[in-house]
């Protein structure tokens, strides 16, 4: 089946996108290579959602999915290896287990926590290895864990930790672990999902998809929202607002 606009990645980002194109009378179809929602599935509390004033991270992409299935959207479950552009209009989406052909295409895969280096992965031996304080923390009531990162997302760990750990360490890149330390809370910034299309949209030095507010890629048909987008501010209804955004300047290049 050609569609008019494939989505690649079912975040808060991908799922808007979705939503406006359906409503716009576009064939669609989202590609998803784990669970729509993205990163913030795994958060315990969102209270910077508009109209929510306090909701999980699961419920709250719960919410919106159930709001893309009700408009008959499609969603396939597959890793998206390679976008390539065999037309003026026209691409060839594949995946591991399919090729899917599209006017345009809408990349929306966020970016991903950075892994700890093989050094400290070594040095951390059989303790828990942790990406998500609010998720995992509950579990070390009263017992020492470490933070790894000096930015504002280890200030962050640091200060939620603070309240259920015994002691909280934070340590750098490559610096020992205690070896008190019940669990490694990791916050070293986040890498962008975007190899796969590494040659069809030109990347920034950090591997963010290059494109301004417009959200218009340096190829023409294919549009970028969300977190993996070279951008100021990285947070749930700016990735909303993206999904729109690209979804309208897909329509008009259609159009």
């Amino acid at each position: 089946m050609d569609y008019d606009i494939i989505i690649i990645g079912a975040g808060i980002a991908g799922l808007t996108s979705a939503i406006y194109a359906k409503r716009a009378g576009k064939n669609v179809l989202i590609i998803e290579s784990k669970i729509p929602g993205g990163q913030i599935v795994n958060a315990i509390g969102v209270e910077n959602w508009p109209g929510e004033a306090t909701i999980s991270g699961a419920d709250l992409s719960e919410k919106i999915h159930q709001q893309v299935a009700k408009l008959g959207i499609k969603t396939e479950y597959d890793e998206v290896l390679s976008v390539e552009k065999n037309s003026e209009k026209n691409f060839t989406v594949k995946t591991h287990d399919n090729e899917f052909t599209t006017k345009s295409v809408i990349i929306a895969v966020g970016a991903e926590p950075r892994k700890l280096s093989e050094k400290q992965t070594k040095d951390a031996g059989k303790r828990a290895i942790s990406y998500c304080a609010t998720c995992d923390g509950a579990l070390y009531q009263d017992q020492p864990v470490v933070v790894v990162g000096s930015g504002n997302t280890a200030k962050h760990e640091i200060s939620y930790l603070e309240n259920i750990a015994s002691k909280v360490y934070q340590i750098h890149h490559d610096d020992p672990i205690p070896e008190d330390a019940k669990a490694v809370f990791v916050a070293i910034g986040h890498v962008p999902a975007t190899k796969a299309f590494k040659e069809i949209v030109d990347l920034d030095e950090k591997g963010y998809i290059i494109a301004g507010e417009d959200c218009i890629t340096s190829c023409p048909g294919v549009f970028v929202a969300g977190d993996c987008r070279t951008k100021g501010v990285r947070q749930l209804v700016t990735a909303a607002a993206d999904g729109a955004v690209a979804t309208e300047a897909a329509i008009k290049y259609l159009d």
